[in-house]
């Protein structure tokens, strides 16, 4: 069995670790009401999806 004959050091550590990262998060507009909303998701905004609406959303 392969046992470390040394310690990784922390600076060793994170410099293989610094491709871990989230990716962002995909946006698209809406096109019904321009705003910015998350694919295959309902808008926040208007409530419609694939132009038809699908959420009563109060606007103030």
């Amino acid at each position: 069995m392969a046992v470390p004959k040394k310690r990784t050091s922390k600076q060793r550590k994170r410099k293989r670790r610094t491709h871990y990262k989230a990716e962002n998060v995909a946006v698209h507009t809406c096109p019904k009401c321009g705003d910015a909303k998350r694919p295959h998701r309902v808008c926040p905004t208007c409530g419609h999806y694939k132009g038809e609406p699908v959420l009563e959303v109060d606007v103030d």
